[in-house]
């Protein structure tokens, strides 16, 4: 029910029933792992086509063995530079899908979700039956296009459908299903080629339509659409038939009222207005985007991409799916295990130490690489029983981008922006990391040509070191800080009063488990008020979730 005076409330003895929200999230859960499974396609693709080019089909198209080397040939050549364009061209369509994604969802979650499965499927349906690398181009960017959509939609959709209980939980199911699905795809990776893997990826999206045919429009867009009776059975609906929704239903009226006296989204009116936007956006844009450049070159995005080709450079009898696999799943582990850290040791404190382990893993991946290269025969002499190095080194390199950059550089997002700045602020942010997670997949291979893998990998670990002196110099500590009692050196208007604290609310940071890894990718930072990205209230105070934090489709 709503408390007295300005300050939004509800009961916080009431109790929602569950099943149709758990549903409802499930349904549009498959959203992110479609995302998934394309983000964990780039690496065993990219190694099958190379291994059919090595490789001719024998006269019963057995050649190849297990991982991603039989099936059909390819029937034409891939070189390396065109290999980074097809792993990279994803990151580019997400950067366009995710500024597009915005503006699409005043038409409907559902709506979109329901517009944006069929192109997504319909692109790995081409890859399936591509002729040329051009088509292929084609297909990745238009995946990656779609993929950053419905990754912005899903995550938005279950932060307001989902009750304040259970919010966060379902926020995290939707990270950890895109991390099942880049662990399913590097396992079929393993058995299956190109084609036959973008077959399977295909069907997921098909699946996100028919399940999201079965769910109901959020009841925020509802009400913000005027269709209050629709919103009524919709919120209804996911609380179940014995729950009086009126409360709630007059809970989201006021937020929306609420969100529309504070939309950041009016341009500066005079010069002056225009210095004090510029002034109060300038310090967290540098931070979280330099966070952003720190995490897209660490290396992560190009290992992500090009996990196969690159173990099976390094490996002497391991096998480099299996290695690929055994990462993808310690990633899983390790962004479950974020969300309880980052509240628990801090950002700052985890920022550091993942930055000093990813420095000294890289390091030691590059100088095992200049190892094999400068033994040469000798090395390959060895087999396998050295092996065990380089996959200990990225598993360090993976569990340490996972616990620290990866979650928190999304978080911040959320926490360094004033709140009438979020919106624009976490455009700017999301569109950069796209862009530079872009340049960084597609400049792997020519860091590799110009200094060898060793050599790339060294200037990753360099890259790292720059991104702990940037750390340590540049990036507060907001562990245990609402959003209104930041640093005035952060919101120098700090005491100005806002729409939120004129209407009694309290602001709350997200919950740290709900800053995904992307990837993502996914992967589209923390949605303003412009897109409504609202959820609903907190037992006491209203958190005004202007939506979760999303990582990138296609990065980690």
């Amino acid at each position: 029910m709503a408390a007295r005076g300005s300050t939004v409330r509800v009961n916080a003895g009431t109790r929602f029933t569950h099943c149709s929200q758990v549903l409802a999230a499930l349904a549009v859960s498959l959203g992110p792992f479609a995302a998934g499974l394309g983000k964990g396609y780039s690496s065993p693709a990219i190694a099958s086509l190379q291994e059919q080019q090595r490789v001719p089909l024998d006269p019963g198209g057995a050649a190849g063995a297990v991982g991603g080397g039989g099936g059909t040939s390819a029937g034409f050549t891939v070189s390396p530079q065109q290999a980074s364009w097809v792993a990279s061209l994803s990151l580019l369509g997400a950067l366009f899908g995710g500024l597009l994604g915005g503006m699409a969802m005043r038409y409907g979650r559902r709506k979109v979700l329901l517009v944006t499965a069929v192109p997504f499927s319909a692109s790995w349906l081409v890859t399936v039956f591509a002729t040329s690398v051009e088509m292929m181009f084609v297909t990745a960017f238009v995946g990656g296009f779609c993929c950053s959509i419905v990754l912005l939609v899903t995550q938005v959709y279950v932060s307001e459908i989902a009750g304040p209980d259970i919010r966060g939980c379902l926020s995290a199911v939707l990270k950890m299903v895109g991390q099942v699905g880049v662990l399913l795809s590097f396992l079929g990776g393993a058995y299956l080629d190109w084609r036959q893997l973008a077959l399977v990826v295909a069907v997921a999206p098909i699946m996100l339509f028919v399940s999201v045919l079965y769910v109901p429009e959020t009841p925020s867009y509802l009400v913000l659409a005027g269709k209050d009776d629709e919103a009524a059975r919709a919120l209804q609906w996911l609380r179940g038939p014995d729950t009086d929704v009126g409360p709630e239903l007059a809970v989201i009226r006021s937020n929306i009222l609420c969100a529309s006296g504070m939309d950041d989204s009016t341009p500066p009116r005079s010069p002056a207005s225009f210095m004090t936007h510029s002034h109060r956006m300038l310090r967290p844009a540098l931070t979280t985007c330099g966070l952003m450049l720190f995490q897209r070159f660490s290396g992560a995005q190009a290992f992500q991409f090009y996990a196969v080709p690159i173990f099976r450079q390094t490996f002497g009898g391991m096998s480099p799916h299996g290695g690929a696999i055994a990462v993808a799943f310690v990633q899983l582990l390790a962004s479950l295990l974020s969300g309880l850290l980052i509240d628990t040791v801090g950002r700052l404190p985890l920022l550091i130490a993942s930055s000093v382990f990813m420095s000294m893993a890289l390091a030691g991946f590059g100088s095992f690489a200049y190892y094999m290269d400068a033994q040469g025969d000798r090395g390959a002499a060895l087999g396998g029983s050295q092996d065990w190095i380089p996959l200990l080194c990225v598993l360090v390199f993976t569990v340490a981008f996972s616990l620290g950059i990866s979650p928190i550089s999304w978080l911040l997002i959320s926490e360094l922006f004033p709140l009438q700045y979020r919106g624009a602020g976490s455009s700017l942010a999301t569109s950069f990391s796209y862009a530079c997670a872009f340049v960084g997949v597609k400049t792997f291979v020519d860091f590799q040509q110009a200094l060898g893998l060793h050599g790339a990998f060294w200037l990753y670990a360099a890259i790292s070191v720059c991104g702990l002196c940037f750390v340590v110099c540049c990036v507060p500590e907001t562990k245990g800080r609402d959003l209104d009692e930041m640093s005035p050196r952060w919101n120098t208007a700090a005491s100005a009063p806002t729409a939120t604290a004129a209407a009694g609310v309290r602001v709350q940071p997200p919950p740290p488990h709900m800053a995904p890894n992307v990837d993502h990718g996914g992967h589209l930072g923390h949605m303003g008020m412009g897109h409504l990205g609202m959820g609903h209230t907190t037992g006491h105070h209203h958190h005004m979730g202007l939506g979760p934090p999303l990582g990138p489709p296609g990065g980690a």
